[in-house]
Parts: structure tokens; C-alpha cells; sequence
């Protein structure tokens, strides 16, 4: 549609992953390098990890297309809750036989698909892509393929690509020995606001346009609204772009892109990582609640002298009440449930074991019906608003530390007699 009009050879923001546009950041870099190194160097074990959207699958495909011919490559590139037999998969990824057989079989069929091609002077390469969704029964099941390395050399070797969730699986105790094997280790975080004006330039440039047609200032609120993840950054730039050519606008500016995003957002097809600060005042229009507490009573004393701060998390986004919770439970916090926003699970909490309510609300407060506006007004016990978009960009960041230390203190300040250190 807009191609012509703003002189590119193809769609410069296209969602597939390409790595025809491969924009190596430093991190994306190094993330490459160390892929490589781990190759090169026979690693057992590779791990990169990232949130949705940094570009992890696009690496896998550039690693792919510059492999080495010495190494026979399999890959899995999705997993899911029904992932079911791995070896299954495991098989149908090196086009191996595996109608009407068992585990068993199917294992010795892949020990001798291994041996075999190490004795042709070849390598033996699995990669699995959203490795965060497998079950830590399953890695094991790897960790027990990778004992085919018996000798010097690596005849096996096996790449995880995953999200974040991931890394927390792998830390178990109950797979110590997994990770012990783990030779190669990144997590992929997203652009920095300079890397997102660089990457929009650059794949304006690599469509065969002007690389300067996002203006400095669009740039900016590129990476404020989407905090530097790649996807978004997509999504978010090839509307604009659509937007632009029906307005016949030759370059692409800071209100244009503010006006997309804001329609997306009304929409509820894109999630704003706006890099806004959070603040312990509830959004303009929330329920006034005093001190933060709830409007009816007064704020109860903190009837522990010591342990831990008990809190519930209320929020729509089950990944945001997900991510917060354990970033949460590190900072002398006792998180003894989450809750989707709604009246019915506010009434199902019980006050007696909850300190703090931490209440996430986005920008829509329009959308809050009367029965969850009363249920708040009705806590007697504190509450600490957050706006949520505010909240996701904190988390998307590398500081998200020292956001998970400054809301603990927010949340112990807010009980009379709480622990006022924190880790």
C-alpha cells in the first residue's frame, strides 16, 4: 500500500522474522557471537533467553543460514502445554522414523542416528525454540540425551531459545545438574532508545527508502511506547506508516506516532511499554483513597512485629500479576495471591492474611464497572495503586532491581510497623 509512496522496495516493518533486516545491536551481537562461539567451541549445553518480541527466532534463523555443512541440524521450533513425547519430536525434527514405535525405540534409534553421523565426521545440532514452555521432566530427559558425550568430543549438541520463564525453571534445585552442564549462557534484552532510532533507520534504509524518514523525535516516542522491543517496534512503525500515506505525509513524526499508539491502545491490540514513571498516586479518576487505603476506615496497624509483608496482587494482565509476584517475593515480601481485576475475585480475598492490596490499573478507567469502582472504595485495609502500562515498561528494563526495590518500599511504607529494610 505505502511501499511506492514512500519509495521502498518491500514492507520495512514486516512482523515475520527476516534476517534480511538482521539488525545486529550489541546485544543482538553478542548474543550471535556467543550462539557461535558455542558451536565452534562444542558446547554441550547453549541457553539464550529473552522477552517476547527481542528478536531471539531471527537469530536462530541468521545461525541457521550460515551453519556449518559438518554439523546435521534438527529443529523444534515450537513447544506448548500438550508438547507431549519428546522423542517424538526429537525425531520428526531429524525426519527419523517414528510411526508405531516406543520410547525406547525411538531413543536407540537416535543413538545410533548420532553415532552415525559422527562417524561421517559430523556434529549432531537439536535446537528448540520457546524452550520456556517445556516441563522441567522434559529438560532432564535432554540433560539424559546429552550423556551420549562421553568422549573429548561433542557429538551432541543442544541449543535452548526461550523466554524469561525459561532461566527461572532452569534454576531449580532439581535441575542442578542440567545446568552445570549449560556451557553458553545471554538473555536478550531489548534496544536501547538509541538502538531503537538505529534499528528503524536501518531497516527504512534496508527497504530501500530514506533512512531518515522517522523523524529524531518519532524515534523517541517509538521506544517510549514500545521500550525497545523489536516486535513492537514493528508493529508500531509499519502502522504508522499506513497512517502516513493516508495523510499523504512525506516524513513520519512525534504526533503521528503518539496518535497511532493511542488508537492501538483503544483498540486493546497493543500493550504500551510507555516509559512513564510509576507513581504511589492512583491514576486520575481511580477511587480516592486517603493515604492509599480504602476510603471506608481507617488504616489497620501492622499486627506482626516480624516476617515477612503479606500482599495480593489484583490485575487484568495474568503475566503482569505473573512478573510481579516474583520479582516481588526477593524483597521481604510474601506474595499470597494474584487475582484477575474484578469484583467477584476482590471479594473472594481474605483481608485477615493480606497487609497491602497492589492494584494495576491502565489508562481505561472508564472500563470499571460499578461493582469493582464499590469493591475498591469498600477495602478498608491498604492499597497502592500502580498504573500498569507504567509498570510493564518498568519490568521490561534492565534496572527492573531497582523497581522491585523502590515498590517494596512503597508497599512497606504503607503499614504502620513494617519491616523497613529490604534487600
Amino acid at each position: 500500500m505505502y511501499e511506492s509512496f514512500y519509495g521502498f522496495r518491500e514492507k520495512p516493518f514486516s512482523l515475520l522474522p527476516d534476517c534480511g533486516f538482521l539488525y545486529l545491536s550489541g546485544k543482538h551481537r553478542m548474543a550471535l557471537t556467543l550462539l557461535e562461539y558455542g558451536l565452534m567451541n562444542q558446547a554441550g549445553f547453549t541457553v539464550i533467553s529473552g522477552d517476547i518480541g527481542t528478536g531471539k527466532t531471527t537469530l536462530i534463523r541468521q545461525l541457521l543460514n550460515n551453519m556449518d555443512p559438518a554439523i546435521k541440524v534438527g529443529l523444534i521450533s515450537n513447544t506448548h502445554q500438550a508438547f507431549g513425547d519428546l522423542m517424538k519430536w526429537i525425531a520428526l525434527a531429524f525426519d527419523l522414523p517414528h510411526q508405531g514405535k516406543n520410547k525406547v525405540e525411538l531413543y536407540q534409534d537416535f543413538m545410533d542416528f548420532i553415532i552415525q553421523e559422527y562417524a561421517r565426521g559430523r556434529r549432531t545440532l537439536l535446537i528448540i525454540d520457546e524452550a520456556q514452555n517445556m516441563s522441567a521432566e522434559t529438560l532432564e530427559e535432554l540433560r539424559m540425551l546429552s550423556n551420549v558425550n562421553a568422549d573429548k568430543d561433542q557429538v551432541l549438541q543442544i541449543i535452548l531459545i526461550g523466554q524469561r520463564e525459561l532461566r527461572e525453571t532452569l534454576r531449580r534445585p532439581d535441575l542442578v545438574q542440567f545446568a552445570q552442564r549449560i556451557g553458553v549462557d545471554y538473555h536478550l534484552e531489548p534496544l536501547s532508545e538509541q538502538e531503537t532510532s538505529d534499528y528503524i533507520r536501518h531497516r527504512c534504509k534496508t527497504a530501500g527508502g530514506k533512512a531518515e524518514l522517522f523523524s529524531d523525535q518519532a524515534c523517541q516516542q517509538v521506544y517510549r511506547f514500545t521500550g525497545g522491543v523489536p516486535r513492537l517496534i514493528n508493529l508500531l512503525c509499519d502502522t504508522s506508516l499506513v497512517y502516513g500515506y493516508a495523510e499523504q505525509r512525506e516524513k513520519v513524526d512525534a504526533a503521528l506516532i503518539k496518535d497511532v499508539a493511542q488508537d492501538k491502545q483503544k483498540g486493546g491490540l497493543f500493550q504500551s511499554q510507555a516509559n512513564l514513571k510509576d507513581t504511589t498516586e492512583p491514576p486520575v479518576g481511580a477511587p480516592s483513597s486517603g493515604a492509599m487505603a480504602g476510603a471506608k476506615g481507617s488504616v489497620p496497624e501492622f499486627s506482626r512485629d516480624q516476617g515477612k509483608l503479606r500482599i495480593a496482587i489484583a490485575s487484568e494482565s495474568e503475566l503482569l500479576r505473573r512478573y510481579l509476584s516474583r520479582l516481588l517475593i526477593g524483597f521481604n515480601i510474601d506474595v499470597v495471591t494474584t487475582v484477575p481485576l474484578s469484583a467477584g475475585d476482590l471479594h473472594s480475598l481474605s483481608a485477615d492474611s493480606i497487609d497491602v492490596l497492589l492494584v494495576e490499573l491502565d489508562d481505561q478507567l472508564d472500563r470499571l464497572d460499578a461493582a469493582l469502582y464499590e469493591s475498591l472504595e469498600e477495602w478498608k485495609y491498604p492499597i497502592l495503586f500502580n498504573e500498569s502500562l507504567a509498570t510493564k515498561a518498568s519490568l521490561s528494563q534492565p534496572d527492573r532491581l531497582d523497581y522491585g526495590r523502590e515498590l517494596s518500599r512503597k508497599l512497606h511504607s504503607l503499614v504502620s510497623h513494617a519491616p523497613q529494610s529490604v534487600a
